[in-house]
């Protein structure tokens, strides 16, 4: 009799585990705001945010200023400001072989945007042990391109402070649109 109630107890036991994996699966699954690495659903949020904190209510109003907010957003992303993008996020620690150390530089220049050709041949001279004369031109091809894509951030955010309000200026500022 006790066998039987100890395979009560332990079958109990098991279908209560399996219950509760399946629910923190289900709930993983059904999270709402996702996390599933959709780009245009993140960018749809994030406009929405903006849109909410700078108050806009009216579509006519989010016509003129949403395409204003991408430009900004864009030219951000490319001089290395938000999203996580931008040469040297993350860092290269250690040693290790320079392959490993070239991809983990190549990695964190942000997958196409902004200056990655001039912030590549940058870390392969670093990573070559390159003479002084060409990593500083190197260097050199590397700022000039990060002060044109500097120079588009703020040209956007000019564009943008035009078409908002003094109190939606101030809201930008906070959010770093703006300077």
């Amino acid at each position: 009799m006790k066998m039987k109630k100890l395979d009560q107890v332990l079958a109990l036991a098991g279908i209560a585990v399996l219950l509760a994996l399946g629910t923190g699966n289900l709930a993983a699954q059904q999270r709402p705001g996702g996390g599933n690495g959709d780009p245009a659903q993140f960018r749809q949020r994030m406009l929405d945010n903006y849109r909410e904190r700078l108050e806009i209510k009216g579509d006519d109003e989010w016509k003129v200023i949403q395409p204003l907010i991408e430009k900004v957003a864009d030219a951000r992303r490319e001089v290395g400001f938000g999203g996580g993008f931008g040469f040297g996020r993350g860092g290269r620690r250690g040693g290790g072989n320079n392959n490993n150390d070239a991809q983990a530089g190549a990695n964190n220049q942000g997958g196409g945007r902004g200056f990655r050709p001039e912030a590549e041949e940058l870390q392969k001279a670093i990573d070559a042990n390159a003479s002084k004369d060409e990593l500083k031109a190197k260097l050199a091809k590397f700022r000039e391109a990060r002060k044109v894509k500097e120079a588009k951030l703020q040209q956007a955010q000019e564009e943008l402070r035009k078409v908002l309000s003094v109190k939606q200026e101030a809201a930008a500022v906070l959010m770093g649109l703006l300077q």
